[in-house]
């Protein structure tokens, strides 16, 4: 595999457009019609935000971060509150983050072992 393309459906994009522009803090980096926009979220990894109105609200997306306790801040720095940071098993830790039309995006660091 080369590239991970995932989605988020959301009744209104453009109603939506914003929270993800905090959440990634910054605009899409593609906008490839009016019904998407896409942030570039690792060197092989978009994440695209989509019109769907019947899908919206029934994503899980997780992506891993490398200092989750600072995300988090810059998360509430933006206006975006993240739930309580907890620990995943042995694997790392989470916090979650939910969008307007329930959309769950978790953030992850993995534990690195020793």
């Amino acid at each position: 595999m080369e590239v991970l393309f995932a989605s988020i459906p959301v009744a209104d994009l453009q109603a939506s457009s914003g929270w993800y522009a905090r959440l990634f803090g910054r605009p899409a980096d593609i906008v490839p019609n009016e019904h998407e926009l896409m942030w570039r979220i690792a060197e092989n990894a978009w994440l695209y935000v989509i019109e769907d109105g019947e899908r919206a609200g029934r994503t899980v997306v997780t992506i891993s971060v490398g200092d989750l306790d600072r995300f988090v801040a810059d998360l509430a720095a933006r206006g975006i509150g993240a739930g309580p940071i907890e620990p995943v098993g042995d694997a790392g830790r989470k916090a979650v983050v939910v969008d307007d039309d329930g959309n769950v995006v978790s953030w992850i660091e993995v534990a690195h072992a020793t």
